[in-house]
Formats: C-alpha cells, sequence, structure tokens
C-alpha cells in the first residue's frame, strides 16, 4: 500500500501539473468573445499593451500556482501516514504529558509545523510573484511576520477544536461528528463576532477613515441601509498592496465597514461610493448571515462524511499507517486528508453560490448608487491594479472566482443601462 501510494504521487502529479499548465499557457485565451470587443469589458479599451501582458502573465502564473497547490496538502498529509511521522508525533506528545489537553495539542504543534515547512516554498513563490508584478508591496520581514500570525492563531485555534474533537471520538464512538457539529454552531458565531475586533488588527493597524466628508456619504448610506454603524475604518494596506478592497463584516455591536487605503487613493469618491454600496448590499441582502448558515450546514455534510469515512480508512489501512482507531489522534493526518478532499469537491459549488451574491450585491449597488461611468471604472481598476483577467478560463473560475468575472460584471453594468 505505502509503496503504491508513493509510486502513484511519483507518476500522477507530475502529470497533473503538466496538464494544468498547458491548460492554463496553451490551451486557453484571455481574450474577450467576440460579441463584447470594443466594450467596457475589452480590456483593449482600458488597460495599455504592458498592463494587458503583466496582467496574463500574472494570472497565468498565479493560477498555475493555485492548481499545484490545491492536491499539496493531500500529499503532505499522505507523506506524514507512509513515513510513519504520524505515530512518532503522538509518542512525543506522550512522553510531555498524558493530559488530553496537553498531548493533542502538542501533536497538532508538530503536524501543523511539518504542514508549514512543506508548504513554505509555495507560498514563498506566491509571495515573491506578487512583488514582482507590482501587487505586493512588503518586505520579506513584514510578510513573514504576517505568516508566523497566521500560524500561531491557526494553532490555537485548531488546537482548541481538535482537542474537544478527540475527547467526543473517545466518549461518543457514534455521535461524536453531531456533538461536534453542534459545538461548532456557536464557535463560528463568536467567531464572526470577535474577527473584525481582536484577530483583524493583529495584522492592521484600523483608524477612522481621514475623509470626514467621504465617511458622512458612506455612512448616509448605510443609515439608508439600516447598518447600525456610527463610523467608517480605514486600514493602511499601502504597505503590503497595492490592490484594492473593502468590506463589511462582523455581527452585531462589532459590526464595522472597512476601507482599504489603496481604495481610497486609487478610486474617486464615485467609484468609492459605488464598492461601498455593493459591500453595504451584501449586508441588506443577509449575505453575511447567509454565509455563516452556509458554513454550518456544509460542515454538518463535512463531518458525516468523514466520520462514514474515516471508519472505512482505518479499517483498511490503519495498521499499515501505525494508528489504532479512529480516536487515536494519530488518525488526525487521515481526517485532514479527508477534509481537504471534500472541501476541494465542494469549491466550484461554493464559487457559484457565492458569485450569485456578489451579482446581487453588484444590482443592488448600481440601483443605490446608478452613476453607470463610476461602476464601470471601479471594475476596470479593481483588474488594472490587481493585474487580474477580464474572462478567465473556465476551470479556473469555478475553483477560483467566488465574484462574477469582470467581463460579466461590466457587461451587466452595461445592459443596465439599456435596460
Amino acid at each position: 500500500m505505502k509503496k503504491r501510494l508513493v509510486l502513484s504521487t511519483l507518476v500522477l502529479f507530475p502529470v497533473y501539473v503538466l496538464l494544468v499548465y498547458l491548460y492554463l499557457f496553451h490551451w486557453t485565451s484571455p481574450d474577450v468573445p467576440q460579441a463584447y470587443k470594443g466594450s467596457a469589458a475589452d480590456p483593449l479599451t482600458f488597460m495599455t499593451a504592458q498592463e494587458m501582458a503583466l496582467s496574463q502573465e500574472y494570472s497565468q502564473y498565479r493560477n498555475l500556482l493555485y492548481f499545484i497547490g490545491l492536491p499539496f496538502e493531500i500529499l503532505i498529509y499522505i507523506a506524514v501516514l507512509v513515513f510513519g511521522w504520524s505515530p512518532i508525533f503522538k509518542r512525543f506528545g506522550e512522553r510531555v504529558s498524558k493530559l488530553s489537553f496537553i498531548k493533542i495539542p502538542i501533536y497538532v504543534l508538530l503536524l501543523s509545523t511539518v504542514v508549514w515547512l512543506i508548504s513554505f516554498p509555495l507560498d514563498y513563490i506566491g509571495y515573491r510573484l506578487s512583488s514582482q508584478y507590482g501587487i505586493s508591496t512588503q518586505n520579506f520581514s513584514s510578510w513573514m511576520r504576517d505568516e508566523l500570525i497566521s500560524f500561531w492563531v491557526g494553532f490555537i485555534i485548531m488546537g482548541l477544536l481538535i482537542t474537544v474533537l478527540y475527547i467526543l471520538m473517545k466518549k461518543a464512538q457514534k455521535r461524536w461528528w453531531l456533538y461536534a457539529w453542534l459545538l461548532l454552531i456557536p464557535f463560528f458565531t463568536f467567531m464572526m463576532y470577535i474577527q473584525p475586533v481582536w484577530i483583524d488588527p493583529l495584522y492592521n493597524e484600523f483608524t477612522e477613515l481621514k475623509d470626514p466628508v467621504l465617511e458622512e456619504k458612506i455612512l448616509a448610506l448605510a443609515h439608508q441601509a439600516d447598518i447600525p454603524a456610527d463610523r467608517v475604518f480605514e486600514v493602511n494596506m499601502s504597505e503590503k498592496t497595492n490592490a484594492m478592497n473593502a468590506y463589511v463584516n462582523g455581527i452585531g455591536s462589532n459590526l464595522r465597514i472597512v476601507l482599504w487605503d489603496t481604495t481610497l487613493n486609487q478610486l474617486d469618491e464615485g467609484e468609492t461610493l459605488f464598492i461601498m454600496a455593493h459591500e453595504i448590499g451584501h449586508y441588506v441582502m443577509n449575505h453575511l448571515y447567509m454565509n455563516l448558515g452556509g458554513v454550518i450546514l456544509s460542515s454538518l455534510a463535512g463531518l458525516y462524511l468523514t466520520y462514514r469515512l474515516l471508519h472505512v480508512v482505518i479499517r483498511k489501512w490503519g495498521d499499515e499507517f501505525g494508528v489504532k482507531s479512529v480516536s487515536d489522534i494519530s488518525s488526525l493526518p487521515v481526517l485532514f486528508l479527508l477534509l481537504t478532499v471534500l472541501s476541494i469537491i465542494s469549491t466550484p459549488a461554493e464559487s457559484a453560490i457565492s458569485r450569485q451574491a456578489e451579482r446581487a450585491a453588484d444590482e443592488y449597488a448600481i440601483e443605490m448608487m446608478p452613476d453607470r461611468e463610476a461602476a464601470i471604472g471601479s471594475f476596470q481598476q479593481l483588474t488594472i491594479n490587481g493585474r487580474s483577467e477580464v474572462n478567465p478560463p473556465a476551470l479556473v473560475k469555478f475553483f477560483r472566482y467566488g465574484h462574477p468575472t469582470m467581463m460579466e460584471r461590466i457587461i451587466m453594468l452595461e445592459e443596465y443601462e439599456k435596460e
């Protein structure tokens, strides 16, 4: 079994990478359809030849990196199992302490460190690529700081979740997936509540919007939509990126309206207000809560399928991998492997749902701020600054695009004008 896994990986992964490369670089074209040539969605009408070339190159390399990374974590977990690292991590934790709330987090820390170290080259290539094409403005030390913060925040959260999960596995072997899901409901809600005020500030500095006139106009839009906000926050993203963004996140008293300073620096007032109207549209249509509900429902399906599959895998191959039972912490790589596979399978469906929500927010924004030129201008500027493709390949759209493509968004605005 182990030898077959290794041989299959050595043969299939390079073939997969080659096929993805051919698809992205040779089998697809970034050109817009003939019907949209000369329209506001045609890059030739708003981008220079150099900007178009840079956008195409950056998008192709970025997409290649994404698709290489898609199965990469699966391969790491397979390596942990094949080379017998999982029982070693378990024994190390047990030597430190026999208590579950100590030995399980130690195991999680060791596994997380291995995954992070093996994944680091891909992450670094992504950082260098972003810097080379003028997206990232971060120096290496700043980027590493963010990487380490993400690692430790992720470890703390994961260490807690996995400790509770494996205690439930021992206590309720047939219902642990259900009890774990019931505990995840308040956890997801709590995380959504604390993220704007506890987690996001770990990465960037948030201040009140420095332009009082613009803040007043944004708050007027927010109050029109019954958003309980009395300030707009500005975040100093220009220290890290040239990309633009704005969002409304959090729930209850921790809800925040946020603008990146790059958005303020690169869009005019009308374009900025359209972008904010789009984000307000998400709140008005309850997309924040719908996203929360979607995460809760998908976690139920994911936990149940993992419960069913985990028993099958451990029963067939547990002895080869040194995993004694499902509730044995050394089964964690198998659990993560299964969750990663399920996540990849569900990604196209999740992206399609997200694209529908984003289209609805676009439609709300143009109704609220019927300045078509500003709306189209904001999308064109987002394309230029983000080195984005206007019309990405279908496979890229299905897996990577939680928004409609820029071509679809701009065409929608032009058709709205006609309607």
